[in-house]
């Protein structure tokens, strides 16, 4: 028999957290979270998501033991003022028994259904900065920090009942070497020419700070188009300042300026902390900040994890200029890998930016929809 309780305590959010790590147990695909970091952004009175969320917190249990768990969430900001009316879930890991996934969604949909919500979508995080996607081609290759890992029989499950396809995502990857300046270098001297643009590089850390909130706004403005985007707030922008921007390479963030100083174009790419992380085992210390500190600084593998550009300013090739900043920043450092974080099947200009560096579809994965 399975039983669901709700995790509240630090104790039992612990727990929740560290589920995945028996279920990957031995795994060279999963990538783990740091504990506390996923504790912290759980919890209601540091992450300032909860003031327009709500989140339930499930563990499923079979003989006392934990064989599941979700996180069921209810987005205020897309219920109310865009009118969409989804329950929302995510943090979703079980072991291979129906009996188990049914009572975890029979727990989301009665959810959803008490709050007059019209169906249910997942996995999802609580916005579009969080994972997003359930694996189902590529479960042979290493995760990131940012998508969710899964065991092939999760797509089973959703089938199973009655669940349908509701967004598709795709992964890609190429060689640096693929990154010919022949691409991208004249079109960057033909786009500062025409347009008056240039670049902003960034040494530290502190430097990027006074940008911050206008690259978040040009993402807003970016993203608003595509499906069940929901806007980032004031106070998430100063959430994200402090959890996200100390943590990236302040060289890989490229901002692209009009010729009033104006931003119209940024870029965040990320070294990849996989391996580092598999071997901090999700503790920073005593170890784990090394193994962290070390991929910052030497990984040769990065992850483009947002490109944004200004409406007005897209498909005239504004982006080029931003590559050839790049070509120069990776050649420097010795990069020889580029992995590009999960995009939207429907999001054809993305995918025009990076024809010429000829990717590779290496993952797909994909959210599950079900009417209440």
């Amino acid at each position: 028999m399975v039983t669901l309780k709700e995790a509240k305590t630090k104790s039992e959010l612990k727990d929740f957290v560290k589920f995945p790590f028996s279920l990957y147990k031995g795994s060279p695909y999963w990538v783990p979270p740091i504990i506390n970091d996923e504790l912290e952004s759980f919890d209601k009175s540091k992450n300032p998501v909860f003031k327009d969320a709500d989140a339930w917190f499930y563990l499923a249990y079979r003989d006392n033991k934990i064989v599941g768990r979700v996180a069921a969430i209810i987005n205020r900001l897309e219920v109310n003022q865009q009118q969409v009316k989804k329950m929302r879930f995510g943090w979703f890991d079980f072991v291979d028994d129906f009996e188990v996934t049914e009572a975890l969604f029979n727990k989301v949909a009665e959810i959803g259904k008490e709050h007059k919500l019209s169906y249910m979508e997942g996995p999802v995080g609580f916005s579009n900065l969080d994972k997003v996607g359930v694996l189902t081609e590529g479960f042979d290759e290493k995760g990131t920090m940012i998508t969710w890992y899964n065991h092939p029989y999760y797509v089973n499950h959703f089938e199973r009942f009655g669940f349908v396809k509701e967004k598709e995502y795709m992964e890609n990857k190429f060689p640096f070497s693929n990154a010919e300046p022949k691409f991208f270098q004249k079109a960057n001297e033909l786009v500062r020419k025409r347009y008056g643009v240039k670049e902003l590089n960034f040494t530290k850390t502190k430097e990027v700070m006074p940008w911050a909130d206008k690259m978040f706004d040009l993402f807003n403005e970016t993203y608003s188009s595509l499906s069940s985007f929901v806007r980032i707030t004031d106070i998430q922008k100063e959430y994200f300042k402090k959890k996200y921007i100390s943590f990236i390479n302040p060289e890989y963030i490229k901002f692209i300026l009009d010729k009033d100083d104006k931003l119209i174009a940024f870029g965040i790419v990320m070294p990849s902390f996989s391996k580092a992380l598999q071997k901090a085992k999700g503790k920073l210390f005593p170890f784990g900040i090394f193994h962290l500190l070390s991929a910052k600084k030497n990984s040769k593998e990065v992850i483009f994890y947002l490109i944004g550009v200004l409406p007005e300013y897209q498909n005239k090739g504004v982006t080029a200029v931003m590559f050839n900043e790049y070509y120069k920043t990776f050649k420097a450092k010795g990069i020889e890998k580029c992995v590009r974080t999960p995009e939207l099947e429907e999001n054809v200009a993305i995918r025009q930016i990076w024809k010429h560096f000829d990717p590779k579809i290496y993952k797909r994965r994909r959210t599950y929809k079900k009417e209440l």
